[in-house]
């Protein structure tokens, strides 16, 4: 016993090693610790991260196409059914107009649209157009030869199960119809434009035709003046977007050879367009008619645009707002030029509430790609980096987004089918709010006190926090103009949820700012 203790006492060296090795266990135990504690943070900052990046952040699944190389792939057109599943509609080199759904797994086998034994003007940069809401299709077309046949509208309530009889839309004879393009009025009802000409080809302008019959028949026309004092730019498509009572044209202008982007404005469900303003401000002048056209979707009170132009014989994608209030307009590329870049064409743009996706056709070099960009929340701007969907060799694109996925087609004459790529996304609470049909009848107040809307046959106004509380609101109503109150309600972001005698449903993203009482009653 003794012996033992003077060994431990005097530390032998096995003692002595034994000590030193048990010291540097334990620093080595702490030292992994606090390694380990660094690299759980690390995990849990990151994991925090990409939740909070997340609402950008696109999962995309393997593409696939939507019918065989058979049924051509000219000029493909999406747009979402009341589940928010994809329909396609394109066109083929016969003439032939081809739809088809999705079917859970893969789309359906494709059924013509038009009569058989008649053509469709179809090309890889104008053909077939198509709109939906709910179950309600529309699609259009116009039949050859140009200068002697007409441009029809069909319709389908079931989701594009079934098609109607072709509705004549231009019933002048003797005078030319082109490039059709639809949208839909909050009744459901079509508006149709397209480029009209006198014979020869001659005075191009272009008007929005009218249905209030759901597509069964056409009411009439109203005639789309060029605002710049030039003449429509009369090879190229136009697009036409509706939003409450608000109706835009997007044309491209010939103004001397300066080929801007205009929107032509009808604040009357299309009656009348007495407003308009150049949406484009690159000043592209070239002696080439481009048959590039632009697109454009309303959100709130803004109307954000997408479209090619450039400088000489090259071209790129621009976004453009425009202010529906204000009627003021601003544009910027959204890449710019970089090095391999050769051109960029077609930009295609869709919103579900505030979250929006452009897609776009690019060469680098000799190589094409499809890209987009996504954003949950457009308001802030785009952000810096685009996502390439495919590459390949293409010829048009198109986007559509809803229930949390986008559905991105394109005409890939690598294979010549065309192809679906479908990714998903998480979807905010607020931008579930806003996937109802946007209105831009809202006007604040000076004050900021109340604000002020005009609907036909509006029922009850209910705003909803971001926490999902919602508030019914009080309404005093005269010759259908509404006054809304905010004073009660804490500052912060809602969405105005807007309920007609009709059933339909219009959102609004409104800020309630804190009123200050002018300096507190001048300080008293």
């Amino acid at each position: 016993m003794y012996f033992t203790n003077r060994l431990q006492h005097k530390h032998s060296p096995l003692t002595l090693s034994i000590t030193i090795q048990a010291g540097y266990s334990v620093f080595r135990f702490f030292n992994l610790l606090l390694i380990c504690m660094k690299q759980l943070f690390t995990v849990l900052f990151l994991l925090f991260f990409l939740r909070t990046g997340a609402q950008n952040k696109i999962i995309w699944y393997d593409p696939i196409a939507v019918a065989d190389k058979t049924y051509g792939n000219l000029h493909p057109r999406i747009s979402l059914d009341q589940n928010n599943k994809p329909m396609v509609l394109w066109g083929d080199k016969n003439g032939r107009v081809f739809f088809a759904r999705w079917a859970g797994k893969e789309f359906t086998a494709p059924v013509q649209v038009n009569p058989a034994g008649k053509q469709a003007f179809t090309e890889s940069w104008a053909g077939p157009e198509l709109v939906s809401r709910g179950d309600t299709v529309y699609a259009v077309y116009k039949e050859i030869p140009e200068e002697t046949n007409h441009i029809y509208i069909k319709h389908s309530y079931d989701g594009g199960q079934h098609f109607s009889i072709e509705t004549m839309v231009d019933d002048s004879d003797g005078l030319i119809s082109r490039f059709p393009t639809v949208a839909m009025d909050p009744y459901g009802h079509p508006l149709i434009a397209y480029m009209k000409y006198d014979p020869g080809f001659l005075n191009p302008r272009y008007v929005v035709a009218k249905s209030t019959d759901l597509g069964e028949s056409i009411a009439g026309e109203s005639v789309v003046v060029d605002y710049s004092g030039g003449k429509i730019s009369d090879c190229s498509p136009a697009t036409v977007v509706e939003s409450g009572n608000a109706t835009i044209i997007l044309y491209r202008d010939n103004h001397n050879g300066y080929r801007n982007i205009w929107a032509g404005i009808s604040r009357n469900a299309a009656v009348s367009f007495d407003k308009g303003l150049q949406v484009d401000q690159s000043n592209w002048f070239t002696k080439e008619c481009t048959a590039n056209p632009p697109h454009g979707t309303i959100i709130s009170d803004t109307l954000y645009s997408v479209f090619s132009s450039g400088t000489g014989d090259s071209s790129l994608v621009w976004f453009g707002k425009m202010s529906l209030s204000g009627l003021s307009a601003s544009a910027s590329r959204i890449t710019g030029k970089f090095p391999g870049l050769t051109s960029q064409h077609f930009p295609r743009i869709a919103n579900s509430g505030n979250a929006s996706a452009i897609v776009w056709e690019q060469s680098i070099g000799i190589n094409m790609q499809v890209c987009l960009i996504f954003t949950n929340e457009i308001t802030a701007g785009l952000p810096s980096k685009y996502e390439v969907v495919s590459r390949g060799v293409f010829e048009g694109v198109d986007v559509t987004i809803g229930g949390g996925h986008i559905y991105v087609v394109y005409q890939d004459d690598s294979s010549g089918n065309i192809m679906c790529r479908i990714g998903h996304y998480e979807e905010t609470l607020t931008n579930k709010l806003l996937a109802e049909n946007t209105t831009v009848a809202i006007q604040r107040s000076a004050n900021g006190k109340y604000f002020t809307v005009s609907l036909p046959d509006l029922s009850y106004c209910m705003m909803v926090d971001m926490d999902g509380k919602e508030f019914e609101m009080d309404m005093k109503c005269k010759k259908n103009i509404c006054k809304i109150n905010t004073e009660d309600l804490d500052p912060g972001i809602y969405v105005v949820r807007l309920y007609c005698k009709d059933e339909k449903v219009y959102t609004y993203k409104y800020e309630v700012k804190e009123v200050k009482e002018k300096e507190e009653k001048e300080k008293k």
